[in-house]
């Protein structure tokens, strides 16, 4: 069964090589060049006074680079779930070659589990080397950046994209389950999946562990350098040394109460210069909530590990289905 699997399978998975080779190329030259520039860069770092430019401007040199292949990598596991996992049973469904696949010895949750297994560990795969080859060749950058919890930074690096690529797989096959159309099916598994993306990471994973909370006064100098202050009182671009902010409040009073929006307005309305110390003199602080960097490979194993539960749900559900399916 799973020879059988693998001829029926490897045309697919010759196409994902031949996509996966100038993708991979490209990263492990982009790494040298990373690499190169870093040292080049660090070498300023020899008069004191120059590091912290010659770093910046590495940054900005690297970052849209980074930005983009980050892009590229999150699209890979939904382009597996696309084109490797919506047609698995939906084309056999659309072609009625299910009939026959469905009345041999082996039974249909056998038939489907084998499926799964040798197209997901195919997609696992995939990712696990484009995402590899991200993490090695971006590391001097991830280095100096220290943006380590950044939204695409996170789900491009070290374990995160082979569980998306299980899931990812895992839900074409579902969909194509359940619509038993290959077109409809291939659509529905890009709406989910993305729609997943943009949930888990912005809803789910701030909560993934409890975050440390701190309260930070602040003085004319804190303001200054923050992004500014909104109508609601609420201090933009908060940071916090070697960590992850994930939520501040707004500003408060010495008793702990949200400043009146008057008193914020009356500030903002003065000059540019003056508003960071006009604030700075009604002796405010916030609450600001936070995740070290120390956590990282934490919330990479906790992540990877919600992902793979919801794939294994979603493999369940579809052994359970594809018993009661007409056929």
């Amino acid at each position: 069964m799973i020879w059988m699997s693998w001829r029926q399978f490897r045309t697919q998975a010759l196409a994902g090589v031949a996509a996966l080779a100038p993708l991979a190329a490209y990263l492990l030259f982009t790494g040298l060049d990373i690499r190169q520039a870093y040292d080049r860069y660090r070498s300023h770092c020899a008069v004191a006074d120059r590091c912290l430019d010659a770093m910046s401007q590495f940054q900005g040199e690297w970052r849209t680079r980074l930005l983009l292949l980050a892009l590229v990598l999150a699209a890979v596991p939904a382009v597996l779930g696309v084109f490797w996992g919506a047609p698995l049973i939906a084309r056999e469904v659309e072609t009625g070659t299910q009939r026959l696949a469905w009345n041999q010895s082996v039974t249909r949750r056998r038939w489907l589990a084998v499926k799964l297994l040798v197209v997901g560990s195919a997609g696992m795969a995939v990712a696990a080397l484009a995402g590899l080859l991200l993490t090695w060749a971006a590391s001097p950058y991830d280095e100096v950046s220290g943006e380590r919890f950044a939204a695409l930074a996170f789900g491009a690096r070290n374990l995160t994209p082979i569980a998306y690529a299980a899931l990812a797989v895992v839900l074409g096959t579902v969909v194509g389950l359940l619509v038993r159309r290959t077109v409809p099916a291939m659509a529905l598994t890009v709406f989910a999946f993305t729609l997943l993306q943009i949930l888990l990471p912005t809803v789910v994973r701030p909560h993934l562990m409890a975050p440390v909370t701190v309260t930070r006064a602040m003085t004319a100098d804190a303001l200054r350098e923050t992004r500014g202050v909104g109508a609601d009182a609420t201090v933009k671009g908060l940071r916090v040394p070697d960590a992850w902010v994930t939520g501040s409040s707004r500003l408060l009073t010495a008793d702990g109460q949200p400043v009146d929006a008057g008193t914020v307005d009356t500030c903002l309305t003065r000059p540019a210069g003056d508003t960071a110390a006009c604030l700075g003199d009604l002796n405010l602080h916030v609450r600001i909530a936070y995740q070290p960097d120390s956590r990282y490979w934490s919330f990479q194993w906790i992540e990877s590990a919600c992902y793979l539960a919801l794939a294994g749900l979603l493999a369940a559900f579809g052994l359970w289905r594809i018993q009661r399916h007409r056929g």
